[in-house]
């Protein structure tokens, strides 16, 4: 596709391979607020779009991985299911743990992230329930054909996805942007990390459904 400044963020990640990356390295939200243009959503913060279209030319120009966005609706189930729920139920246990270890032995420090982990915790368990909703209720329906049928519970999934961003914002607030600071240890540094990933694959997970499955779902 022809990639021009007018262009919404959720039309760009869903075509270009790698384009998700190169908007969340920047802070672009592309998934729950995917509809604004690039031109717009860079002037919001205060980044040079046509610096921003190079950067996603040379990206996308190398980038070997198909657009998964262009997968058949049974596929892009399928990979929403392997790459994504699969992976929020492996990771967030540990980075709950990580979590944890690092309030309990630095709690004495004004740099402490208090109240992460109950944070994550809480995270979880509206995820997992949110997962759950689509494996057993709206994903059958999809792949038994009925997905124009589906439009309540799609509504339902995409006004939570409104809620994990929320979520987000809160995580990466308490996390201090997912910067550790000079005193901290190696649990608490690759705690950072691991968080900025799971803040990466959440916003990669909830674009796909808004922007490509559920739309295609519910035409048919």
């Amino acid at each position: 596709m022809q990639i021009t400044s007018t262009t919404t963020l959720a039309d760009l990640a869903v075509h270009l391979p790698g384009a998700s990356r190169v908007f969340h390295r920047h802070g672009l939200d592309f998934c729950c607020h995917g509809q604004v243009a690039l031109e717009d959503a860079c002037r919001e913060r205060g980044l040079e779009a046509q610096s921003l279209l190079a950067e996603l030319e040379a990206t996308c120009s190398s980038a070997p991985e198909p657009a998964v966005g262009e997968l058949g609706l049974a596929e892009l189930v399928e990979y929403v299911l392997e790459h994504f729920h699969a992976a929020h139920r492996e990771e967030l246990p540990r980075l709950i743990a990580m979590a944890r270890k690092v309030e309990d032995v630095h709690a004495g420090k004004s740099e402490c992230p208090r109240g992460l982990a109950a944070h994550l915790e809480r995270m979880a368990e509206s995820l997992e329930l949110h997962m759950q909703k689509e494996e057993q209720i709206l994903f059958p329906q999809i792949l038994a054909g009925r997905g124009r049928h589906a439009a309540m519970p799609i509504s339902v999934m995409e006004e939570e996805h409104v809620d994990h961003g929320r979520n987000l914002e809160r995580l990466r607030a308490l996390a201090t942007d997912y910067v550790p600071p000079e005193c901290a240890c190696n649990t608490w540094r690759a705690l950072y990390l691991g968080l900025a990933e799971l803040e990466r694959q959440l916003m990669e997970h909830i674009h796909l459904e808004n922007n490509s499955l559920f739309p295609r779902a519910l035409k048919g």
